[in-house]
């Protein structure tokens, strides 16, 4: 396999189907707190999104501490309902393994904090298939800035143009494309419409081979 060639997946709605688990542990989040947000609200100014961003605008002037502790408690909330092995999306950790197969350097890139990453990727046994895993910690900006996934090419000594990004969200979609890289997009989140913008859309990775996405890289 090419030395100079990469994969950079983004985890939820990529690897795993928990934007629905996501939004159930939002709205509790939410209730609690006594703030209402709509499903438009969700899909557009929260999925995809670190933490870090999405929280303040609805929270407000809140300080570094309480933001932690805000984003904690969600994420836990997250944790207790959502099962990764039920909800894998299909066909991935097949594909995944053919890309390890073939030596395919491969990385998470995730919105997700590093407790998430480490909870879903373990659950699966994929974790140490990736030569590397970058969380929310590992940036300044996140999606859709191109920083993310600029550095999960430097993760594996490559640049992103070098790269196929595979995104779920508009801001992840965005934040690839910014980086140079081509983009798949897997619509478990939006719908082929709304990832117009990606070199490619798949629903799932069912029937989706490494030849499939190596066509974008010719």
């Amino acid at each position: 396999m090419r030395s100079n060639f990469g994969v950079l997946f983004d985890m939820d709605g990529v690897i795993v189907h928990s934007n629905p688990a996501h939004k159930k542990a939002i709205n509790i989040f939410c209730d609690k707190h006594d703030i209402k947000i709509d499903d438009d609200y969700l899909k557009n100014n929260i999925y995809g999104r670190a933490n870090k961003e999405w929280i303040p605008k609805i929270f407000g002037d809140i300080s570094t501490e309480r933001l932690k502790e805000l984003a904690d408690e969600k994420e836990q909330i997250f944790r207790d309902i959502f099962d990764p092995e039920a909800m894998q999306v299909p066909g991935v950790i097949r594909f995944i393994r053919q890309l390890k197969e073939q030596k395919v350097k491969m990385v998470v890139a995730t919105s997700a904090p590093g407790e998430n990453a480490d909870f879903i990727l373990n659950k699966l046994a994929i974790y140490d298939m990736f030569d590397a895993v970058l969380d929310s910690s590992h940036v300044t900006h996140s999606k859709p800035h191109p920083e993310p996934y600029h550095n999960a090419a430097k993760a594996i000594g490559l640049t992103a143009p070098e790269c196929i990004v595979i995104e779920d969200s508009v801001s992840g979609v965005q934040s690839g494309l910014a980086a140079g890289a081509a983009v798949i997009g897997v619509a478990t989140t939006h719908t082929p419409e709304e990832l117009s913008d990606c070199h490619l859309v798949i629903n799932d990775f069912e029937n989706f081979t490494l030849d499939s996405m190596l066509s974008l890289k010719d």
